[in-house]
């Protein structure tokens, strides 16, 4: 089955045709910068642009940055608040003329990992943290998810984790890679205690350099490694996502063009 999957994040959207049942891009993805402000009706006419671009019509699952229940964007830390409340499925199944399902972005990506990337065959407690405008995250307890756990807002020195340790962060801050990995260590030594996973998988943009840092993070009794699908990994849970597996049902409901 084929599927399009479109990863919406703070700072762009990008997206590519899949194919769910093996986890591969079956073109280049295409990336447009998130509108700003980024409120519903230009985010949907970007989704509408990817799709055009694609020529693609069927199913499309779509990536939100912030909590999704049936449909509904719930939250919007990193995009305008008049996405709260707002009924993301109706709005892009309108948009794209297709049936999508919507889903939070750090649950996308973990579900991808969990199939065809770094998690596959774990069955303890695996934690996905992705790295860009914020720190999405994705909670697995034998192999099935948690789903939009938040875990990026926790408090640390008196701000949301993702104000210190988000790559975003990192370049505010203009951060050496150093600087920027002690940070990511204290953030995770606070998740470690809450949590006791067995594993924590690192996505973003920033995997693709996780060289750099990945090495410095020795606060840690969990193993960690970076997502095996990089920043891809949004796009292909995304387009998981139309199947309706099991693991997805709580993560966001589809709607249909009209």
């Amino acid at each position: 089955m084929h599927a399009l999957g479109i990863d919406i994040g703070g700072s762009g959207i990008k997206g590519a045709p899949v194919d769910v049942g093996t986890g591969q891009l079956l073109a280049p993805r295409q990336k447009i910068a998130t509108p700003r402000p980024a409120k519903p009706e230009p985010v949907a006419d970007v989704v509408k642009q990817l799709t055009t671009a694609f020529s693609w019509t069927g199913p499309v699952g779509i990536t939100f940055p912030g909590v999704v229940t049936d449909g509904v964007t719930r939250t919007a830390a990193n995009l305008d608040p008049s996405w709260i409340g707002t009924d993301a499925g109706a709005l892009f199944a309108k948009a794209t003329g297709d049936k999508v399902r919507v889903l939070n972005d750090a649950d996308a990506a973990g579900v991808a990992e969990m199939t065809f990337g770094a998690g596959v065959g774990q069955k303890g407690t695996v934690l996905m943290l992705t790295f860009g405008t914020g720190i999405g995250s994705a909670l697995f307890t034998g192999g099935l998810l948690v789903p939009n756990t938040e875990f990026g807002h926790i408090e640390i020195r008196g701000h949301d984790a993702e104000k210190r340790a988000s790559e975003r962060a990192k370049e505010l801050g203009d951060l050496s890679w150093g600087k920027w990995a002690g940070r990511v260590d204290e953030y995770l030594q606070h998740i470690e205690a809450l949590l006791s996973p067995n594993l924590i998988i690192v996505g973003g943009g920033v995997s693709k350099e996780a060289d750099k840092w990945v090495p410095r993070l020795t606060g840690i009794r969990a193993r960690i490694v970076p997502a095996a699908l990089l920043n891809n990994a949004g796009i292909v849970g995304a387009a998981m996502a139309t199947t309706g597996g099991i693991a997805l049902d709580t993560s966001g409901a589809s709607g249909t063009a009209g």
